[in-house]
């Protein structure tokens, strides 16, 4: 698609951390992925095949983490969200029965009948397919993402993990969809001079950052965030347009907080009694979310909520998304940027589960935002790709150091609650380079084959954004700081048992005890993602070698 006058790239970052509990039949934190599969991801994909179904013309860039694909591809997750569809089935029959069929428990209903059909047989459990799908037919692009969606700029003093983070999430995307990915969502648009030089090694085109990394580059772009520029080492940097994202992400003035909305904090699994809920309790009898919410925001102020209105939710998704497409026509222009033959771009991007999950209505609005641009004649979407193609010219600049969050410096990551956790990282990233360094070409023993691989998927797990991110921000604060602590302990294992011979350990590695290769089946079968991972990503001067081809 050519871009024609002013460019709207809406992009999508679809993200969850790794969890997956086989030693317990139901997890709490595994509810996550549910919630995101029921209300985000599968509405998502029914509206946008709905519009391939009649014509309607449309271009989104969309990121799929590889935590979250190793999910999505997993057998035993998928039987557990099947089960968990099936279960709130059941109960929202219940509901309607018990709330003598109200217009709002009907609702709920009927939309899960509707995602348990899509799930279990229009996409039989698997997700991946319908998005491959969508790529191929020219809706979607697909961007890559970092193995475990660390958050780069703290890693920047360990190189070896920055290069290993952005190669397993490079390679996952090529084994699944056939072909190397042109973009990459860098976790929490953290940036720092000198990546650049890492995703040009990888073959990625370009990325995206927050406004400040790309008004306060240097020299400053002539046209701020309306256009991308290019970085010495060739790749393209777009700015987020703090216009497109205030209308959707500002407590005070975004579309989510809208009266008709449904009120996301009223859950009826902290309402109804007990006996009632039993079929959704956590076996411990402790209480959860269930996605039954029956009341609507009323006001940005609090208060007494009012019952959802579904037909007026609805309504409101639809209006709020004509407007938002307006401004965008209205901002954009449809000319030329001054002193210049580019057409103005307004790079869009949030994260997919506020569409669905955070707002339930955002699949409809994103909807409308298709349809409204599909006649506009000011403005057409389109992916960064797209752009690039129209417009192969931009101005010379390096970013700056940058992320999103508050304070829009890295704080949120590095705080208090979690800069206890960097120190471990980078001893954790030097020791894997040393096993890496030392490891036999062609090692003699699988076990130690198996041992090294799953040394580096437990660092991998280690270096999450997420679980600094939790501890900041208090949610889910204790599971966060037990899982990066349970995979810097594992690594550490895994480090001395393969240390633990001499000078030359891996060159004399002999079968350990029954007892510690029974540990590792244990690790392989909780933390199972990246099977075909290669360690030897972590080499150090395999690294350097990358560094200097990409200049």
């Amino acid at each position: 698609m050519t871009p024609r006058g002013g460019t709207l790239a809406v992009v999508l970052h679809a993200h969850l951390p790794f969890v997956r509990h086989p030693e317990h039949a139901d997890f709490l934190e595994e509810d996550w992925l549910h919630e995101a599969i029921i209300e985000c991801y599968v509405p998502l994909l029914l509206r946008l095949e709905a519009l391939e179904r009649e014509g309607v013309p449309f271009r989104l860039a969309l990121s799929l983490s590889p935590t979250l694909l190793s999910m999505l591809r997993d057998p035993l997750l998928m039987e557990r969200c099947a089960a968990r569809i099936e279960r709130l089935v059941a109960f929202s029959a219940r509901e309607v029965r018990r709330k003598g069929s109200p217009a709002a428990a009907a609702f709920y209903q009927a939309r899960l009948t509707e995602v348990h059909a899509a799930f279990e047989r229009r996409y039989a459990r698997d997700l991946i397919a319908p998005f491959r799908h969508l790529r191929e037919r020219g809706g979607l692009e697909l961007l890559c993402c970092p193995a475990t969606h660390a958050f780069l700029p703290l890693l920047q003093y360990a190189p070896e993990a920055v290069r290993a983070q952005i190669s397993v999430g490079a390679t996952l995307f090529r084994e699944l969809f056939g072909e190397s990915a042109s973009g990459i969502w860098l976790p929490e648009c953290g940036y720092y001079p000198g990546l650049d030089k890492v995703l040009a090694a990888e073959g990625i085109r370009y990325f995206l950052l927050d406004s400040h990394g790309l008004l306060d580059a240097n020299p400053a772009p002539r046209c701020g965030t309306r256009a991308p520029v290019f970085t010495s080492a060739g790749t393209a940097a777009f700015g987020r347009d703090p216009a497109s994202s205030e209308q959707v992400w500002s407590a005070e003035l975004g579309y989510p907080g809208g009266p008709w909305y449904r009120e996301f904090h009223r859950d009826l699994g902290f309402e109804l009694d007990t006996e009632s809920l039993a079929p959704l309790l956590l076996p411990t009898g402790e209480r959860r979310h269930t996605g039954f919410k029956y009341w609507r925001v009323t006001s940005r102020k609090g208060g007494t909520k009012r019952p959802y209105r579904r037909d007026r939710a609805v309504a409101a998704a639809r209006r709020d998304a004509i407007h938002f497409v307006a401004q965008r026509e209205r901002d954009l222009g449809g000319t030329a940027l001054a002193g210049s033959e580019h057409h103005p771009i307004a790079i869009a991007p949030f994260d997919a589960e506020l569409f669905g999950h955070w707002w339930f209505e955002g699949p409809e609005f994103l909807e409308q935002v298709i349809r409204s641009a599909a006649t506009s004649k000011k403005l057409c979407l389109a992916t960064p790709s797209d752009y690039l193609r129209a417009h192969p010219q931009h101005e010379l600049a390096e970013p700056a150091l940058s992320s999103w969050g508050e304070g829009g410096y890295s704080s949120v990551w590095l705080d208090p609650s979690n800069d206890w956790l960097y120190r471990h990282l980078f001893i954790a990233a030097r020791r894997m380079g040393e096993l890496a360094s030392e490891a036999p070409a062609r090692p003699s023993s699988l076990l130690l084959e198996r041992a090294m691989a799953q040394a580096a998927r437990e660092l991998l797990l280690a270096q999450s954004s997420d679980w600094a991110f939790l501890m900041k921000m208090g949610s889910a604060r204790s599971y966060a700081r037990t899982r990066a602590e349970r995979h810097l302990a594992d690594f550490d294992r895994l480090y001395s048992a393969l240390r633990a011979r001499g000078p030359a350990p891996l060159n004399h590695f002999l079968p350990e005890p029954p007892e510690w290769s029974a540990w590792l089946e244990e690790l392989e079968g909780r933390d199972n993602l990246f099977p075909s991972l290669d360690y030897r990503l972590f080499t150090p001067e395999r690294g350097a070698r990358c560094e200097r081809a990409s200049g």
